[in-house]
Formats: C-alpha cells, sequence, structure tokens
C-alpha cells in the first residue's frame, strides 16, 4: 500500500529520525552520526547508527537500516499504513486515501488474517478450558491460586491432547492450510499430514501492547518435554521485541516495571495488585526488549528465580538495561524460589515490603562478583578489584562512577584498596579496551551477538564492489557526480538492485537534489531495502582527494569491465550491430585504460572547483 510520493515526503521530513529512534534507543552523538545499542540484536559495543544528514539508520552488526517509516515497521512490527498513520498524527499532517499496491495489499490482508487467526484459537482454547477435556488443566490453574478473574484476563486456555482439534476447527472457519502453517500454530508430515503443535497444555496467549494475540505458551501437563512450549516467530511474532504482560502492564501507574521469569510469575504478580510486571518470552532479554521497556519506565526491578540460572539471567540483563538508559534494582525473594511461591506465602504485603527494599543492582553485582573470587588470598583480591573496575567501567558519568568508586572503597578498604587505585585500574581498563569477563557464577556466556552474525553476508565480487563504491561516493560527495557521467550511465551497473538505484540517484543528481532516504522509501521489500541502507550509509576511510581519485578511477574501469562483459554474452553473434558495438565498448575501455592519470586529474580538478558537499 502506498501513498503518493509527496506525501510520503512531506511526513518523513517532519519526524526527525534521531528524535524518533531516541525514543527507543539510547544514542551518543560520534561525529556526524549517532551511535547506540542496535535494539535488533544483542550486542555489547555499539554498531547501530543512525545519520541525522541523510534521515537514515543502519547497524553495522546485523545490517538492518532504513528511515523512519522502516525503524516502526522493524521494531513495532507495524504496516507501512500503521507507520504512515502514527506519524503523519505526529506531525499533524492530514492523510489522503491510501494507494494500495498488489503486493502491499497481499501483505496486508495476510497480516490481518493472521492477527484473526490467532484470536480465533485463543477463543478455542479458553473454551476447551471449561470442558470435559480441560478438567486437569483448570485444575491445575486452580491449585496455583489463580482466581477465575485472573484466569479471564489473560484469556487463559487448554489444548487437548488430540492431535488435529484446533486444525479441525480452523478449517471449518475457512483458514487454508498454507496460512495455518504460517501461523505456528501446526506443523504437518507425510504420513499424518496437518496437526496441531500444541496438545494437552495449558494454553497462555502472548499478547502485543495493543493486547491483540500474537502468538502462544503452553505448559505440559505431566511428564512431557519440553515443559514450556513457545509459538515460533512469524510475521506478527517477534520474541525479542514482545514481553509477557506488557498489555496490561503498560498503563500501571506504578513508577517501574517488574521484570520476571515467566507466565505464571506476571500472572501471579498482577492477581496480588502488582499490575507492573512483564517477563520475556523464553528468551534472555534483549537489547529489542530494554528498548521496548524504555518507553514506559525508566526504573526495572528484577525479579529473577533466587537459584543460579536466576542469578545469572539477572547478571546478564543488567548491562542490557543500562546501556538502554535504565536504572535496575534486584528484588530478593529469599527463601523463596520466585515470586509467585513468595507471595502465596507470605502475602502481598510482604512482597510490598521486599519491592522497597530492592537493592541497586550495581552492589548485586559486586557481591556476585566477590563470590566468585578467592578473597582471602591476595591474588583473588586482585581479581575482585579488576572485576569492579570493569563494572564501573560502564558507568560514562564521570560523577556517577566516582559515586560508585567510592562506595566500593568505603566497603572492601579493609583489603587496602583506595580510591586512587580502583580508579587507575578502571583508566587502564579503559585504555586496553577488553574489560574482564564479570559473568557470575557459573560458566560464561558468550555474546549472543557473536553467535548471531558469524559472517553472514556472502563474498561480494569485485565488479558488486565497484557499484557500491561508486553509488555509496556519489551520494556522499555530490560533486563526484560531474565525472562519473563522464564515465559511466545508468545502464553500466550489472546487479539490477545497483542498476535501479543508480537511474533514481542520477536523476536526482540532475534536478540538484540529493535525497537518498527519498531513494529507501520506494523500496519494500526489506532485504533490498537493507542493501540500500547500506550503501547510503557506509563509512568512507579516504583521506584525501588524491586517494578518492584513484579509488574512483579503479572503479570506472571496473564497473566498466563488468559492464562490456555482461553485453557480450548477451550479445547475438549473428547480430552484426550488436558486435560491433561490444568492439567498440572494448575500444574505449582501453582507452580509459591507458588514461587512468587523466581521469585521475579530472576528478580532482572537479573537485577543486566544486567544494565537496556532504
Amino acid at each position: 500500500m502506498r501513498y503518493p510520493e509527496e506525501v510520503v515526503e512531506e511526513v518523513r521530513t517532519k519526524n526527525d529520525i534521531v528524535s524518533i529512534i531516541g525514543q527507543y534507543v539510547k544514542l551518543k552523538r560520534s561525529g556526524a552520526n549517532y551511535v547506540g545499542l542496535c535494539p535488533f540484536h544483542n550486542e555489547k559495543t555499539p554498531s547501530f547508527s543512525v545519520s541525522p544528514s541523510k534521515q537514515m539508520y543502519y547497524c553495522f552488526g546485523c545490517h538492518k537500516g532504513g528511515t523512519v517509516f522502516h525503524f516502526l515497521m522493524d521494531f513495532e512490527n507495524m504496516t507501512f499504513q500503521e507507520a504512515m498513520t502514527a506519524l503523519a498524527q505526529r506531525a499533524g499532517v492530514e492523510l489522503p486515501p491510501v494507494e494500495y499496491s498488489p503486493h502491499a495489499r497481499e501483505k496486508a490482508q495476510k497480516r490481518d488474517l493472521l492477527l484473526k487467526l490467532q484470536k480465533e484459537a485463543a477463543g478455542f482454547f479458553y473454551y476447551q478450558l471449561r470442558q470435559e477435556g480441560g478438567r486437569e488443566a483448570l485444575s491445575y490453574l486452580k491449585n496455583r491460586r489463580l482466581s477465575e478473574d485472573s484466569i479471564r484476563r489473560f484469556g487463559l486456555g487448554y489444548a487437548g491432547g488430540k492431535g488435529k482439534a484446533l486444525y479441525r476447527y480452523l478449517k471449518g472457519k475457512g483458514y487454508s492450510d498454507d496460512l495455518l502453517l504460517e501461523s505456528g500454530l501446526f506443523g504437518a508430515d507425510e504420513r499424518w499430514g496437518m496437526y496441531d503443535k500444541f496438545r494437552d497444555r495449558v494454553m497462555f496467549p502472548i499478547m502485543d501492547t495493543g493486547s491483540r494475540v500474537i502468538g502462544f505458551g503452553g505448559r505440559v501437563m505431566g511428564d512431557g518435554k519440553p515443559k514450556y512450549l513457545n509459538s515460533p516467530e512469524t510475521m506478527i511474532f517477534d520474541k525479542g521485541r514482545n514481553l509477557y504482560g506488557l498489555h496490561a502492564a503498560r498503563s500501571s501507574r506504578e513508577n517501574a516495571m517488574i521484570l520476571c521469569e515467566g507466565y505464571m510469575d506476571v500472572i501471579s504478580l498482577h492477581q496480588a495488585g502488582f499490575t507492573n510486571a512483564v517477563a520475556s518470552l523464553g528468551t534472555a532479554l534483549t537489547s529489542g526488549h530494554a528498548s521496548l521497556l524504555k518507553r514506559y519506565t525508566e526504573e526495572i526491578l528484577l525479579l529473577y528465580d533466587s537459584d543460579e540460572a536466576g542469578v545469572r539471567a539477572a547478571l546478564r540483563a543488567i548491562p542490557i538495561l543500562r546501556s538502554a538508559g535504565l536504572k535496575s534494582r534486584i528484588i530478593d525473594v529469599k527463601p523463596s524460589k520466585d515470586p509467585d511461591e513468595f507471595i502465596k506465602s507470605y502475602g502481598a504485603e510482604a512482597f510490598r515490603q521486599r519491592m522497597e527494599q530492592a537493592r541497586d543492582s550495581f552492589y548485586f553485582r559486586i557481591a556476585q562478583a566477590e563470590k566468585t573470587c578467592r578473597m582471602q588470598e591476595p591474588q583473588g583480591q586482585n581479581e575482585f578489584f579488576d572485576k569492579c573496575a570493569a563494572i564501573l567501567l560502564e558507568f560514562e558519568d564521570e560523577l556517577e562512577r566516582t559515586l560508585y568508586t567510592e562506595a566500593v572503597v568505603r566497603e572492601y578498604h579493609s583489603y587496602g584498596i583506595t580510591v586512587t587505585e580502583l580508579r587507575r585500574r578502571v583508566g587502564a581498563l579503559a585504555m586496553r579496551g577488553s574489560p574482564p569477563r564479570i559473568d557470575s557464577p557459573g560458566r560464561p556466556e558468550a555474546d549472543s551477538s557473536d553467535r548471531a552474525f558469524p559472517n553472514t553476508k556472502k563474498r561480494e565480487t569485485a565488479g558488486i564492489q565497484a557499484q557500491k563504491l561508486m553509488l555509496t561516493w556519489i551520494s556522499a560527495y555530490p560533486w563526484l557526480f560531474e565525472a562519473c557521467t563522464s564515465y559511466l550511465t545508468e545502464e553500466d551497473f550489472t546487479e539490477p538492485l545497483f542498476r535501479e538505484v543508480a537511474g533514481m540517484l542520477f536523476a536526482q543528481l540532475r534536478n540538484g537534489e540529493c535525497n537518498p532516504a527519498r531513494i529507501l522509501n520506494a523500496f519494500l521489500e526489506r532485504e533490498e531495502r537493507e542493501q540500500i541502507a547500506e550503501i547510503f550509509h557506509a563509512t568512507l576511510n579516504l583521506e584525501n582527494t588524491d586517494q578518492l581519485a584513484g579509488a574512483f578511477a579503479d572503479a570506472v574501469l571496473r564497473i566498466r569491465q563488468d559492464s562490456l562483459m555482461a553485453r557480450q554474452r548477451q550479445a547475438d553473434p549473428s547480430d552484426m550491430k550488436a558486435m560491433q558495438d561490444c568492439l567498440a565498448a572494448n575500444t574505449e575501455l582501453e582507452k580509459l585504460r591507458k588514461n587512468r592519470l587523466e581521469m585521475i586529474e579530472t576528478v580532482k580538478a572537479i573537485q577543486k572547483n566544486k567544494p565537496q558537499t556532504e
């Protein structure tokens, strides 16, 4: 679905991308751009860049990129129309009736059907809980002391043990097998055909912030494995950017959000009056989760299980929350294992007291670090203070770091540590650029960003790299366009996507404009958009005009060579004119090779007469 281009541009230009993304991601100025931790994948070193001049974003880690529209589409799982509507309302722009392209209409219809299907499934599960087959599941919920109101508010249900009950129900509603498979609720094999993935499980509908069902979690009845099963990711469901219970918690009047581990913890806390509780969806906390929470609160109360796994989860979560600009404290529910058990044993008022006594996450991390070091030995003490320095290094605010440094020294002064010495260690780590691991207890966890992106980009030929570089150069240095058109046309770009982008960029530059964001908005396919965003957001590491001119000449020669080879492959040997054209092109290419130095001097002369602009 599309709006007239001039309307899209009006909405885009009236919504500053730094301001919009800054509501989700903690951004820091870095030269001409802003950088931060990517909200689309876990990382410890910022690779997410936002350009105020180009009004675009790009992540050099996961390669997501685009304009302000694409950010809302990716992060909020919006359609283009929804993103347009939200941004138009923000800017006070009145939108005309939407124009639908066949592809956009099909995608929007599929998304709407998937949401409707998930709602139908939730109603089916809710109904089954009250039937004879759901008696055990209902007893389980009652034994967990859930009230009828809580069961209704969270839409809890039951998936029967028979393997095709939901399938038959939804087929009766007219849904196709293809859509049912895409919903994540079903599987298929040659022997059994289509079958329900969730069987003999208590069902927990997962809702987005608009209270629309987007997926499910199911707890098995009995000894089956896995104990909890979640829907796979779909067009409407992304585990890394949704939180269980947030649809209800977002309207809470509490000052902080409680982040706990499981569905039952969230429901028990809401039932006890703590309506600010949420949980991640069977995954570790991600920067996407943290960015989502930042929209609704400034502080997180971490409430993970008190066992070793819960401590590890809290230690992983704290730096992620800090990087998103969120303060965090730790709620201690010992001697209970989890909040559900604590509230049942001691009541809501006792839990409220534990909330008020929640410990600053810094002290929690320091205490856990101490447990892993042999504090009775000098070597262990030295290791401990290195870990303290690594934690202190995360504080960007100098005053905040000083206050926490002094707090550590007050607590551990008996070991001979001084403020000066601890500051020296922090400075040494900063210079080294690689602080020691501070995960504890148990086995250290690998950086998830290293696991997630192990060189996922395919190797590119020199010709493809030359085409990308040429587009990057002329978008960053519009004065180069004059030199470019002296040697190249759009048709010399052999990669279809780059040829299309070159045509649009050349047309802009002929009219005295250079607007990469407008070009990007013309592409709806994510893969194409991310390739184009990479081109327009690439970092140029050329020291001077001589270096740029030389590289430009080499790129021109490579592009012209590949263009000639493509024409030769496509030419019909019996077509004498086509063969003559190829021979002429080859002669011209040889002439360019011999006059490479002349090409370099042409670029330098143009730069001298037309000062470089960005």
